[in-house]
């Protein structure tokens, strides 16, 4: 059987600065590339023990037109955008308080799920819906 597995997940953010703090200071991902281009910026965020995966943030006009990404950057802000992205933490407590500490807005602190996860909840600066699962 072939093999397939997932190579990079689109995050769409309004502020790619903002977002590099959330991302690799918050969640503690880290820088893989940051590329310029045509007045757009894509960063990609690689994962520890999952070579060749990656989170990709850029603004909500990069790769699409002016009136689909003005339409998706409402979405974004409204907290209806393409997610909730999901996120396994092998320690939920410690990110959960590394999250807190940046000042990410929290929108569940961490409890146990009647379905047996224990998982925490965050708005990335943007206003995308970031879960976290206790790994």
């Amino acid at each position: 059987m072939t093999s397939i597995s997932l190579a990079y997940c689109p995050i769409t953010v309004d502020d790619v600065d903002a977002a590099i703090l959330f991302y690799r200071d918050g969640l503690g991902l880290e820088i893989v590339n940051d590329v310029a281009y045509d007045g757009h910026r894509w960063v990609s965020f690689g994962f520890p023990g999952q070579p060749g995966l990656s989170a990709v943030v850029s603004d909500p006009t990069a790769g699409r037109s002016p009136e689909d990404g003005d339409a998706l950057q409402r979405l974004v802000v409204k907290g209806s955008g393409p997610g909730p992205y999901v996120f396994t933490s092998d320690d939920l407590d410690a990110t959960f308080e590394r999250l807190r500490a940046s000042g990410a807005e929290v929108l569940q602190e961490p409890i146990e799920q009647g379905w047996g996860a224990k998982d925490c909840a965050f708005r990335d600066p943007a206003g995308n819906h970031i879960r976290i699962n206790q790994g």
